[in-house]
């Protein structure tokens, strides 16, 4: 589990001056979240409750208005709902990481169904997303769960199919097409493939999704935005990425998962996803105690940030590569 993942990773020497402030790191910097780590249990359920409610009522407005004149309201009604469904993929996630409701069999079999809905069935988002909190931003292996990085000199050494191959797995196209790259085959096939027992669910959300056509298309704008989102987390400009033999839990947490600047709607409907470095820290803090975390522990206060300006957006996507000599992420060469 995440939990003791983070436990059994976080237990570094402090090698930080004596002088005062001292600034906290390993262990210690994680116990300070842990108070955190306590959920509301009747603020959990307002918030699932709110989200589904929202989530029922804007695709409901979408699927009444196939033949409605003015079509832009289908549109805006759809893209609404696409995001609300983020926000419900973010309960699901916390769920997961036994942040929210933990020991509820109504959450549990709730969640269960709104895996198979977002095309992340239970047992392939545990098993993926608990290594990828175990793994982030190392040059190898961070790839299950997450977008494969290259550095510099593997590039230089991969072959003409396979920069193909990378190049497609870091196309913006790629992110766009979320729905069938990043989910239905890397969430559902490719998991069923590799474990037709383990994973059999994969199958049924496919066939899920074949039932709920009508809401293509606010499942087209979640699971793009959901792409980009699982993308910018990790690949921004002033992420560290480190080998297995320098990398340490907490500054993958603090310098290679970003803090994307939200207004107070899209914090709604990414359900402060945005404060990834202190999920990534401790991920037992659910996510409406994120930025209460932030504002109390000094040590969160300044990571590097990006936004979902278009600018931001396309400082990301630039980024292609590792580079070990420059200490940074760069494009791909000309």
């Amino acid at each position: 589990m995440v939990t003791a993942a983070m436990d059994d990773l976080a237990q570094e020497n402090d090698s930080a001056p004596p002088s005062a402030p001292r600034a906290r790191e390993g262990k210690e910097l994680i116990d300070a979240t842990r108070p955190f780590a306590v959920e509301d249990r009747a603020r959990s359920w307002w918030h699932v409750g709110e989200t589904l409610g929202v989530l029922t009522f804007l695709i409901a407005l979408a699927a009444s208005l196939p033949l409605h004149p003015w079509w832009p309201l289908r549109v805006v009604a759809s893209v609404l709902a696409g995001l609300t469904v983020v926000r419900g993929f973010i309960l699901f996630h916390d769920y997961q990481h036994g942040a929210i409701l933990k020991g509820s069999t109504a959450a549990k079999w709730l969640f269960e169904l709104y895996g198979l809905y977002v095309l992340s069935p239970a047992s392939v988002w545990k098993q993926t997303h608990n290594y990828h909190h175990a793994h982030t931003a190392k040059i190898v292996g961070s790839h299950i769960g997450s977008f494969m990085m290259l550095t510099t000199d593997m590039w230089e050494k991969c072959d003409a199919s396979q920069r193909r191959a990378y190049r497609a797995l870091r196309s913006p196209l790629t992110m766009v097409l979320g729905y069938f790259t990043v989910f239905a085959w890397g969430m559902c096939v490719s998991p069923y493939l590799r474990d037709r027992r383990k994973h059999k669910l994969g199958p049924v959300a496919l066939g899920l999704h074949l039932a709920v056509l009508a809401h293509a298309l606010p499942l087209f704008v979640a699971f793009a935005s959901g792409s980009y989102l699982f993308y910018a987390q990790h690949n921004y400009p002033g992420v560290h990425v480190a080998p297995r033999e320098t990398w340490s839990y907490t500054r993958a947490a603090l310098e290679s998962s970003s803090y994307m600047e939200c207004g107070p709607v899209m914090a709604w409907f990414t359900g402060n996803i945005g404060y990834h470095h202190v999920h990534h820290l401790n991920p037992t803090v659910p996510f409406y105690r994120l930025p209460e975390a932030m504002a109390a522990i000094p040590e969160l206060r300044h990571p590097v940030k990006t936004s979902l300006r278009p600018r931001d957006v396309l400082a990301c996507l630039r980024l292609k590569l590792w580079d070990p000599a420059r200490n940074q992420m760069v494009p791909f060469p000309d």
